[in-house]
């Protein structure tokens, strides 16, 4: 059966009837079509520029195979041979597994992250391509330890550091052409010092071992950071008991300090906290404290750090008022929000 095949010559149409003895060989090196190759032209049912054929003289014709090929959906020719096959051309590229936050921006899921760093490559451009078109704004991207090599890849895709933990990092993406309005990384230090007084008007007092020059030789109350996750008053009571042994409950936030370009560059909030002693006896923490013990509230206050600096003599009146039942300070209680569904601890006068 003879096949009409259409071929497209300078804007114009040739019709050529090939004959049945006729068969069709495919260069190497296929001509474009516009912007489409040959074989692509071919899967479409699009015209070629016959300079792609070449015609051989043989008994038998094979045209019919080209036409049952393109007719089952052939989409490559291999080889010279004009063998088909039905591998696609390009393969479309997956987008990365991610999900919608509340700010019309997308969390990629760091679980399904390829761990071929070309892979994830053209799936992180394929992704953002994607999003751009839909509107989307921030994009957060956590790579865990183990695929570190992703990081580069990242950044030259022009991701940003965001923030680090142990065992990840978090970078951030910003599609608008607007300042970016993603929060930034975690800002503040969160300190506690605690005041423990007993019935004997006793301070409980530290030296520590690693201190600045000016504090050398202080007698202080025992301060520290707070853990993650670990409310304030948690905190206070922690420090007490991991510096001097010593068991407290927590009675109230006295007053609080608010600090910038501290440790690491970050502001500091530093929480003031009378405590009630539980226990007496002191045991050290040899590794941070050099000495520890109950001294007199006024050999405490007439210490001459406290009398020079103003910051910490007004917290010790504070204290002192507190313990005379003269100043009332911040006590916490544990509250439900109808915002997160979540229990925390508010803290406030009760006065």
């Amino acid at each position: 059966m003879a096949m009409m095949m259409e071929c497209s010559v300078m804007g114009s149409s040739l019709f050529q009837s090939p004959s049945s003895d006729t068969k069709f060989s495919w260069k190497k090196e296929f001509s474009s079509h516009g912007n489409l190759s040959t074989e692509t032209s071919l899967a479409r049912g699009s015209a070629i520029k016959p300079s792609c054929l070449v015609t051989k003289r043989s008994p038998k014709s094979s045209l019919s195979h080209i036409r049952n090929a393109l007719l089952r959906g052939a989409t490559k020719i291999n080889g010279d041979n004009g063998v088909f096959s039905n591998t696609s051309v390009s393969e479309k590229t997956e987008s990365l597994d991610s999900y919608e936050d509340d700010y019309d921006g997308e969390i990629i899921d760091p679980d399904r992250l390829p761990s071929n760093a070309a892979t994830f490559a053209s799936s992180l451009r394929a992704s953002l391509s994607d999003w751009k078109l839909k509107g989307k704004k921030g994009i957060w991207l956590k790579i865990y330890q183990d695929k570190c090599d992703l990081v580069p890849v990242a950044i030259k895709e022009g991701f940003t550091y965001h923030h680090a933990e142990p065992g990840y990092v978090m970078l951030t993406y910003w599609i608008p052409k607007e300042p970016c309005l993603l929060p930034s990384s975690a800002s503040h230090l969160v300190g506690v010092g605690s005041f423990v007084i007993n019935d004997k008007k006793e301070v409980l007092v530290v030296q520590e071992k690693k201190c600045a020059l000016r504090c050398s030789g202080v007698w202080k109350y025992p301060t520290g950071f707070v853990d993650k996750s670990e409310e304030i008053f948690a905190g206070a009571i922690r420090e007490v008991k991991e510096e001097t042994g010593i068991d407290a409950e927590f009675v109230e936030v006295i007053a609080f300090r608010h600090a910038h370009f501290m440790d690491f560059e970050k502001s500091d909030l530093f929480f003031i906290c009378m405590l009630k002693p539980l226990s007496t006896v002191i045991t050290t923490d040899e590794s941070e404290i050099q000495a520890a013990k109950w001294m007199p509230l006024e050999e405490f206050k007439g210490q001459p750090f406290y009398q020079e600096d103003c910051l910490s003599k007004k917290v010790l009146d504070l204290c002192i008022a507190s313990f005379k039942n003269s100043y009332r300070g911040l006590t916490a209680r544990q509250l439900r929000s109808k915002l997160d569904g979540k229990l925390s601890y508010l803290y406030y006068c009760s006065c």
